[in-house]
């Protein structure tokens, strides 16, 4: 179903879940590398109103050694914010430019807060998403596949 012809409008097809197949982080220098690791985990709803939330890890997290996200160790913390990132806002599509303009409303990374931010898409089924977001904070592409959440 990867034909022009099976491609939905971005209105029409994009409402509800999504759950992560995969991320890839593209670099200016030709270096690839997959941040949440090969099975990440992740979920990304839209909802007809205009809001979306997102969240994106590694297949795995360390547990906290004493049960409490407040009293984690520096490595211990270190590794949940390397292997995860969670946000909400509200978003817009573009059908005629297949983008998804984003307005994050909260984040586990605050620099995003508040900024108007683009992902497009380069495919939309009814099974799944694709979709780049061009330009990250640490300068990659990141390339992403979803699948319709079941």
């Amino acid at each position: 179903m990867s034909s022009a012809s099976s491609q939905l409008l971005l209105s029409e097809g994009l409402i509800g879940a999504w759950t992560l197949v995969s991320v890839e982080a593209r670099q200016d220098n030709g270096r690839d590398s997959v941040p949440f690791g090969v099975n990440p985990q992740g979920i990304i709803i839209f909802t007809p109103s205009g809001h979306f939330s997102l969240f994106q890890s590694r297949e795995t997290l360390p547990k906290l050694a004493a049960n409490d996200r407040a009293r984690a160790t520096p490595e211990e913390a270190a590794a949940v914010v390397e292997g995860s990132i969670a946000y909400h806002g509200r978003y817009s599509v573009d059908d005629a430019r297949r983008s998804i303009a984003v307005r994050l409303d909260g984040s586990t990374y605050a620099n995003l807060l508040g900024s108007a931010q683009e992902r497009l898409v380069t495919s939309l089924t009814r099974e799944e998403l694709r979709f780049a977001n061009p330009r990250t904070p640490s300068g990659a592409t990141l390339l992403t596949v979803w699948a319709r959440a079941r």
